[in-house]
């Protein structure tokens, strides 16, 4: 079930750092998908999602906050594990209500040459377990531009990572706009070791030219993940090599746009700033 609890204290910034670390390793070896071989994994989301438990709708006026009873915001430019460039800040320059229901977080380049952005968790919040929980997402493009949406253990940094647990529901590497990616990161499978598989638009074009919804279908001891109901990958306890299966837990997600790692590389002269992060909604359904 979903709890919506009272504030308690969110991850430091040298505790978020070992997190973080997780997202740059692109595991290159892993399976690609596409809607045609989607199909080939075992899930069945046509009774999916059920009801819905909770949502963010960012309904609000123009150059608004998220709203405070759901989000944090991590703060910090000490390149969070990756060599990332960006300073996360709270202003309203790099995360803000539109005015027609969505958020957007902006990426940008100040005139003294450095990167700022923004993360956004819901950690102390918002925590849940099982389900569906997804996105409509309008992601960014561009070299060196990382955009993710992905998940951390409430214990976190209590219990520090990799055993806390991570899933990453979707992240992107900005010079390969038509591809994403799914990963768990947990104890004896993290960083480079992360396992998951990546998934191909479906029309060969980049997932940057639209809105689409990016989800995880959560049960004990399993989690599929889909791209517009398109199931792409399942993981289950079988598949972690022995090692602990460490999401039979609450989990809180988080939100957020990097400039450079060691993943995606880093900003050159093709690179188009600012770039956005537009999120229509994030939603979490029982299932």
């Amino acid at each position: 079930m979903t709890r919506t609890k009272n504030p308690r204290r969110t991850a430091t910034a040298a505790t978020a750092v070992a997190a973080s670390a997780a997202l740059a390793a692109a595991v290159l070896t892993a399976p690609h998908w596409n809607a045609a071989s989607a199909g080939q994994t075992d899930a069945d989301l046509s009774s999916a999602p059920g009801d819905l438990v909770w949502s963010d709708e960012f309904d609000g006026a123009a150059g608004s906050a998220p709203d405070a009873a759901n989000w944090n915001h991590e703060t910090g430019d000490h390149g969070w594990g990756n060599n990332e460039l960006q300073n996360y800040t709270e202003s309203r320059d790099n995360s803000a209500l539109d005015g027609n229901g969505n958020l957007v977080i902006t990426a940008r380049q100040e005139a003294d040459g450095s990167y700022t952005s923004a993360r956004m968790t819901t950690q102390g919040k918002v925590e849940h377990a099982y389900g569906r929980i997804e996105a409509r997402i309008q992601i960014p493009t561009g070299q060196g531009v990382w955009p993710a949406f992905w998940m951390l253990g409430s214990d976190f940094p209590e219990t520090e990572w990799p055993d806390s647990g991570e899933i990453d529901i979707m992240e992107n590497v900005g010079h390969i706009p038509g591809t994403v990616h799914g990963t768990v990161h947990g104890p004896g499978y993290s960083g480079g070791g992360g396992i998951g598989a990546s998934y191909d638009h479906p029309d060969g074009g980049a997932f940057t030219d639209d809105f689409h919804v990016f989800a995880v279908d959560w049960t004990p001891g399993s989690i599929t993940w889909s791209v517009d109901d398109v199931p792409f990958n399942t993981i289950t306890t079988a598949d972690v090599g022995g090692n602990p299966w460490v999401y039979d837990q609450e989990f809180f997600m988080i939100l957020n746009v990097a400039v450079g790692g060691e993943w995606p590389g880093y900003p050159d002269e093709t690179t188009q700033l600012p770039q956005e992060l537009v999120v229509d909604y994030v939603r979490i359904y029982e299932q």
